[in-house]
């Protein structure tokens, strides 16, 4: 079966509203013979004359009469949602977002970002959901709204991004930890031992790579998917951890934290979202709250 020509819709809704085939060819700006070929073309896929003489004019038939007011409807509707979106009122909005975090950003972050949704828009609530991997299907298929996150380039090639801010890595023990004291150097931090946090269960990472150039090994006894199981071995161990210090600032709470005594591994933490949403003004104004909660001083280096 063919599928209608809905462009027929607007024809037909011009024919209707005028009575006329010259007053709807001047309305849609046609030739009224181009405007009496669309109306054959009407007559044919209703299967009714629509507009009949009657002396000088055209009258609707009981057919057309029965298809104005929803042709017109069905019109109004589409060209409703083909203008620009109307400002949004956001005092009013009633909406549930997904974000989907890595670990240690709702702790550092997720209270503040609630206390400004709720200053701001009371009726929308926020579902925080964990990052167990750079998977972009939810994004794509609309269960996910909003992550963060490093990207890398496992990332789908057709999302959008913006930097919220830079971290570097530290290096945290427990308190009382020898570490804790004492100038630290990088044959002293290699030679205790250490948790490693890698989500794909690595035996290795960034900072195997930095100790490896300056020609030291570190000794992992643990790797864990999270930096929040992490920092928990740690605060009752004597082990070493690498996190990223701003993204893990609410998990660190009572462990001492230090500068890795070798060049800073610096990573970048954005915003990223799928671009069918990038022009939808509720989804714009949270991606301004999460922008705020986490500004830097320096404000965040924006790739939108």
């Amino acid at each position: 079966m063919t599928a209608p020509d809905l462009n027929m819709l607007v024809t037909l809704d011009a024919l209707l509203t005028e009575g006329s085939v010259a007053a709807a060819a001047r309305r849609l700006r046609l030739s009224p013979s181009a405007m009496s070929r669309a109306l054959a073309r009407l007559r044919e896929a209703t299967g009714d004359p629509l507009l009949v003489r009657a002396g000088r004019g055209l009258v609707p038939t009981p057919r057309a009469l029965d298809l104005r007011d929803r042709v017109r409807l069905l019109v109004q509707e589409a060209e409703a949602a083909l203008r620009p979106a109307e400002n949004l009122d956001i005092g009013r909005l009633a909406r549930t977002f997904t974000l989907r975090t890595s670990d240690g950003f709702v702790e550092s972050y997720g209270a503040a970002l609630l206390t400004l949704v709720a200053a701001e828009a009371p009726g929308v609530r926020i579902r925080f959901l964990p990052k167990p991997d750079k998977d972009s299907g939810p994004l794509r298929d609309g269960s996910v709204d909003l992550e963060t996150g490093v990207v890398s380039a496992d990332s789908g090639p057709e999302l959008r991004t913006q930097a919220l801010f830079h971290d570097r890595f530290i290096g945290v023990v427990r308190p009382g930890h020898p570490l804790a004291a004492g100038g630290i150097t990088a044959e002293r931090f290699a030679a205790g031992r250490h948790v490693l946090v890698s989500r794909r269960g690595d035996d290795r990472g960034l900072v195997d790579e930095a100790l490896e150039r300056l020609g030291l090994r570190r000794d992992v006894v643990a790797t864990v998917g999270g930096f929040a199981a992490a920092l928990a071995l740690v605060r009752g161990t004597d082990l070493i951890v690498s996190v990223p210090e701003r993204h893990t600032e609410g998990l660190r709470a009572g462990l001492h934290g230090f500068a890795l005594p070798f060049p800073a591994l610096e990573v970048t933490v954005s915003l990223i979202w799928h671009p069918r949403l990038d022009a939808d003004p509720a989804h714009r104004w949270l991606r301004g709250c999460v922008r705020k909660v986490c500004a830097s001083p320096s404000g965040p280096e924006s790739r939108e």
